[in-house]
Order: structure tokens, then sequence, then C-alpha cells
């Protein structure tokens, strides 16, 4: 089965959105970055314009680190329950994954977990799945990689249960645009800022 695909160009200077639109793909662009919560949030409000029915849209990051032949365990799973949130788990079997990655991932999933009150092995993880019910009332808030923490919080809070499925570790000469201390660092001003709204309400 053939999906839509959308790209979301979040102002890079290479030929992503060429090499995307040159493969039949909706280019969405920013003309600077902004950040990964930002471009979900200009895919799925285009996505919620443009595409009444769709029933569900699938997250990929485009750092090569996904394999797509991982999209059908998404797929599969998603027609089974309503309110359920699938992500991809890769810390099962990281075989390249750097090791500063791997403890920082393994850190922020044991804390994500606990305040989800769900397992979650691999919360960082950009592959994923949401129900269109889930982001039609999503409100995004953190525009950098906190979303990833965000989007698995809100969906517990809106009841979703949260299911990982095993995908590929893929690492190559390819970049990621994660710093891990930078991002730990948002990670633990993300907390906070939580927990000082959760008092406050």
């Amino acid at each position: 089965m053939k999906f839509p695909t959308i790209v979301v160009d979040d102002g890079s200077k290479d030929d992503t959105a060429k090499l995307a639109e040159s493969n039949g793909a909706k280019v969405l662009r920013h003309k600077i970055n902004r950040g990964k919560g930002a471009s979900l949030k200009t895919g799925f409000e285009y996505i919620l314009r443009k595409d009444k029915l769709c029933d569900a849209i699938l997250i990929m990051d485009g750092d090569g680190q996904h394999s797509p032949k991982d999209i059908k365990k998404f797929t599969d799973l998603a027609g089974y329950e309503k309110d359920i949130f699938i992500i991809g788990n890769r810390m099962d079997n990281p075989i390249n994954m750097p090791l500063e990655r791997k403890l920082t991932n393994r850190f922020m999933s044991k804390i994500v977990s606990n305040m989800c009150r769900q397992n979650i092995p691999d919360s960082q993880c950009g592959f994923r799945l949401l129900k269109k019910d889930f982001v039609q009332k999503l409100d995004i808030e953190f525009l950098r990689f906190e979303v990833e923490s965000e989007l698995l919080m809100k969906a517990s809070q809106a009841g979703f249960k949260i299911v990982s499925v095993p995908i590929q570790t893929l690492y190559g000469e390819e970049s990621s645009q994660i710093n891990p201390l930078q991002d730990t660092l948002r990670f633990i001003a993300f907390l906070f800022k939580h927990f000082f709204k959760k008092i406050r309400s």
C-alpha cells in the first residue's frame, strides 16, 4: 500500500527538497531552521487541513537512521486498537548506537516511562505512529527535541496506550542533529517546566 509522503525541509542547505520532490513527496519548507517540534507542527497542520480521510500519521526522522522496511510493523499494529501511540524501539539491539547516545537515551527513557507510568524503552526514537484523534487535540509547545518527550506525556495524559515495536538500529556516516549534552540539558529544563505547570494547575 502506498501512502502520501510529506517532507518538512527545516531550513536545510542541501538538496533535501529537490530529492524529496523528485521522488513524489510533498515538500513543506522552513526558510530557516526552526527545530523538530516546529517541523512536526507544520506537517501536522498541513495533513489535518488537506487530508480529511487519514486515520493516522507516521513520523520518520530524515537522518537516514530508520528503515522504511519497518513501516509495516507500525501499520499492522495500528489497526488493532483505537487509542494507541506506537513508537519504535532500538534499545533491544543497539549494535551501532554511539555509547553517549545509548546512555543518554536510557536515562531519558527511564524518566519518561516513570512520568507516563508506561514502559517506554526508547523514548527518544523519532519513528512513531500517531492516531489522528490524538493529533487533532495536540498543542505542541516545545520546538526542538524536547518534543519527543512532550508527545509521549501528552498521549499518556490523554489515555493513549503507548506501545513499542522493535526496529532496526541504523548508524552510518550520516550525522545526527541531536547533541547529547545540549539536548539532555533541554530535557531537564523541559521536566522543570512540566512540573512547574503541574503544580500551578
